[in-house]
């Protein structure tokens, strides 16, 4: 994988979170399985802040990265502060991708901000 930064070698050969929480309280996911790259994330809470994070793809090296890093930008955090996670700030925290690969970061940003839509659906009323 030439070409890549030291961020991305690095989360790819020793990516973190990942796996699938059982019992989970949210999930997201992008993509569709079976029919190219798709990524799923699941998430643990502990009132409003982000207690675990896990992460499963099925895509190339970039798109292991992403998911990878992007379970490191949001755990431990409140949920609501993770909404400002979009393409750009993960690609810039990755080092950078190569244009034909941006569509790794947008797979991991798709799949969170599907765990963000559907903690409506889990809040207290």
């Amino acid at each position: 994988m030439a070409g890549y930064s030291d961020v991305v070698m690095d989360h790819f050969r020793h990516p973190r979170n990942v796996g699938c929480l059982e019992p989970c309280d949210l999930r997201g996911t992008a993509g569709t399985p079976g029919n190219g790259p798709h990524m799923v994330f699941t998430v643990r809470l502990h009132g409003d802040r982000i207690a675990e994070v896990r992460f499963q793809t099925f895509g190339c090296g970039p798109a292991i990265a992403a998911g990878s890093l992007l379970t490191e930008l949001v755990s431990g955090r409140p949920l609501p502060e993770t909404t400002t996670i979009t393409r750009d700030p993960l690609v810039e925290a990755l080092g950078g991708l190569p244009e034909d690969k941006l569509y790794c970061a947008d797979l991991a940003v798709e799949a969170w901000q599907d765990v963000l839509a559907r903690t409506a659906a889990h809040a207290p009323t």
